[in-house]
């Protein structure tokens, strides 16, 4: 059986299935691979309240008994909306826009990046308007019926004066009362980061005692970012982490159809929105129990939320509750150091045991070469040298089977259809040749969970984002504006499959011949610093392997000249 030729309908047809996959991702459609085991989702906060009463164990600290009698208000504004400005706050990363009804934040633009193919303009990643709804917000439920403590549609007023970042940090200030309950929202801004300080005060301004509870929550559209590519998909969706369960992602279709699996009742973790290169993340107060919900809000509207027991406050008395809030680029170092597991929103599936030690060796190399091209080519060159003997073995074993492929083809004349006895002939020589069929193969196939990690590392890291190379590739994660790339990586795939030896099989050989306008084709579309890779590693495998072939040849050639 000629098992070279196995091998490579079996590449061929997984790539074909890969495209087919996202071809029907990207129209909308189930991942052929399947999706996330169904699980039933609590949508009413007041059931979610009460399950986290009914659950609390003596091990963790117990919910209120009485628990919030006012659910978490949807989507519609109240008339009251009329009475709301917009508050601007600047730091020097971040410019945010805060709506005073309910103390929302709105709009967030990262200024250190621009908007994909607006280099002027500054990535938008919240807004409210007819493109794009996504919002962070927050509020108190749990009020006797009848009542309604500040939520995210209750009018607050804005208490603090400061607008611009001038120190090391800057705080912003709303204060909201409703039902016998004053609420003061206090966010924290710092330089150079994009996590923020959030801290909610509850003071108890009625004459009885009152048991609320803290609603955080990531609200957002279910449409795919603007500058989603056709080519090639990442996940856009909601994420909860726990220390139980630990990353778990749900898809907007998941949600609407109440099939999304994830931990609802935890005391630990965090609540994000996942989109290619950044996300938004609520991390509550660690060490106290609440409740996790992932809802269809109305329709192509979703929310992440976290609802929390405050405790029972007494007339005139107060609570405090602090938590965090991330805003901005996946930056797996900044995010890892504000809660445990948020960098894991830079999502590398089953192989980040593998890609994160590889963007780690990358950011090192990127720390001595200072530019994010280089850092390639450096990761691509290390990567080829510590797989240099798997691949040296690999074309050995090619140049052999070079040599002696027109004793192959004399076999196949000889024996013409008569498949049994060819395959038994060429078994026989492998034999008398010492060689493997499977020795060009073998080594290849153990490098690529290596190289998957690597395209998943460079498809995935923010770094790539805005970052130039030389001459005409100034961002390292859009396509190749002159297609230059695209066109180098073609032609050394065409010479990589000159140097191997021609398959006996016809139909084998056109397969080959096609490979690379397929492969190539497709990398006219994917960013440039994922065809860097490609042609860099190219290039070395066809000086490795003319190098090899050369020294085998010259030796053969002295072994006949004796």
């Amino acid at each position: 059986m000629d098992i070279r030729r196995t091998v490579l309908w079996m590449i061929f047809s997984f790539s074909l299935l890969l495209l087919w996959n996202n071809w029907q991702i990207h129209n909308g459609k189930p991942s052929l691979f399947g999706g996330p085991t169904p699980t039933a989702s609590t949508s009413d906060p007041q059931a979610a309240a009460n399950n986290q009463a009914s659950n609390a164990t003596p091990s963790v600290p117990s919910a209120p008994a009485a628990a919030p009698a006012s659910a978490v208000p949807g989507a519609t504004a109240p008339a009251a909306a009329a009475r709301s400005e917009e508050v601007v706050i600047t730091t020097d990363v971040l410019r945010l826009t805060f709506d005073t009804m309910g103390a929302q934040l709105v709009r967030a633009e990262l200024l250190k990046y621009p908007a994909t193919g607006q280099p002027d303009k500054p990535t938008v990643l919240l807004d409210r308007s007819a493109g794009l709804n996504y919002v962070v917000q927050t509020g108190v439920v749990g009020a006797p019926n009848g009542q309604s403590f500040p939520t995210h549609q209750t009018p607050f007023r804005v208490v603090s004066s400061e607008r611009q970042l001038t120190g090391d940090s800057l705080v912003v200030a709303f204060e909201g009362e409703s039902g016998g309950v004053k609420v003061t929202k206090t966010f924290t801004l710092h330089r150079g980061r994009y996590d923020i300080d959030v801290r909610h005060d509850l003071a108890n301004t009625g004459s009885a005692a009152v048991t609320p509870s803290l609603y955080l929550q990531l609200e957002r559209d279910g449409n795919d970012p603007a500058d989603t590519s056709s080519f090639y998909h990442t996940f856009t969706g909601f994420a909860v982490y726990s220390e139980q369960d630990k990353f778990q992602k749900a898809t907007f279709s998941d949600i609407e159809k109440k099939k999304a699996s994830y931990i609802k009742q935890a005391d630990n973790g965090w609540i994000a929105v996942v989109q290619h290169y950044f996300a938004t993340a609520w991390v509550p107060p660690q060490g106290k129990p609440r409740t996790n919900e992932l809802l269809e809000v109305q329709k192509n509207l979703y929310a992440a939320r976290s609802i929390e027991a405050v405790g029972e406050v007494a007339p005139g008395a107060s609570a405090r509750v602090d938590s965090h809030l991330w805003v901005g680029p996946q930056d797996q170092k900044a995010m890892a150091a504000l809660a445990p597991g948020l960098e894991l929103v830079v999502d590398y599936g089953w192989l980040t045991i593998i890609a994160k030690p590889l963007f780690k060796l990358m950011t090192w190399l990127h720390s001595i070469l200072g530019n994010w091209g280089w850092t390639i080519v450096a990761l691509t060159v290390l990567i080829k040298a510590v797989f240099y003997p798997l691949a040296a073995a690999s074309y050995r074993s090619m140049a052999r089977m070079k040599q002696v492929a027109p004793r192959l083809q004399a076999l196949k004349e000889k024996y013409g259809d008569d498949k049994q006895k060819l395959n038994a002939a060429m078994m026989e020589m492998y034999r008398t040749e010492k060689i493997n069929p499977l020795g060009g193969c073998l080594p290849m196939v153990v490098q690529i969970p290596v190289f998957i990690s690597l395209y998943w590392v460079l498809l995935a890291s923010v770094e790539m984002r805005g970052a130039p190379w030389i001459l005409w590739v100034h961002d390292l994660s859009i396509r190749d504006p002159f297609f230059i790339l695209p066109a180098i990586m073609m032609a050394t795939m065409f010479l990589q499959i000159k140097l191997n030896p021609t398959p006996p099989d016809p139909v084998q050989a056109k397969v080959m011949m096609i490979m690379p306008l397929v492969f190539g084709g497709m990398m006219f579309f994917f960013p440039a610093g994922l065809v860097l890779y490609w042609c860099v590693n190219n290039i070395l495998s066809i000086a490795q392997q003319w190098s090899i072939t050369r020294a085998i040849q010259r030796k053969a050639e002295a072994a006949a000249n004796r």
